[in-house]
């Protein structure tokens, strides 16, 4: 015999087996907030950034995320979306942002939704970062999910 150990997998990473579970109707939500100067928000606004239509680029960028959360995450399963929708809310410093995705399966979209508010967050900087360097990501959580043997979670406070 070698002088190997065996480490049993006891406490190891793994996928969650969802082969049992019924397949329903899945929704999450999730909020992120982009904090930035007034004459940055105004650019966003007025369409003057030269990289293009900021929000235009961040709602795509946030949608094909979602889609590929399974890659990103290594525990995630690769789950057949049947809807994602990024929307945002311009204030005079800020950009708020909302995804909200949907399936039917076995398992739910949460981490779909925060993938989705996180990386239209990345965008909204990567658009913006020439004309501000420190712009700052915060605020990314669930807002809502809807579905699965847990049920439904409102955040509460909002």
């Amino acid at each position: 015999m070698d002088d190997l150990t065996h480490i049993n997998d006891e406490g190891r990473a793994r996928m969650v087996d969802v082969g049992g579970k019924p397949a329903g109707h899945r929704m999450a939500r999730a909020h992120a907030r982009v904090r930035m100067r007034p004459e940055t928000a105004e650019l966003i606004g007025t369409g003057g950034m030269r990289k293009g239509d900021v929000l235009a680029i961040a709602q795509v960028a946030g949608i094909m995320a979602a889609k590929r959360t399974s890659e990103l995450i290594p525990l995630c399963h690769p789950i057949a979306l049947t809807a994602c929708d990024i929307s945002f809310s311009l204030g005079e410093d800020r950009v708020e942002i909302e995804s909200c995705v949907r399936c039917m399966g076995e398992t739910g979209v949460e981490m779909e939704a925060l993938v989705a508010a996180g990386t239209a967050a990345l965008t909204v900087y990567d658009m913006c970062k020439a004309v501000q360097r420190d712009i700052e990501i915060d605020q990314i959580f669930l807002l809502e999910k809807d579905g699965g043997a847990s049920g439904r979670f409102m955040r509460e406070g909002l």
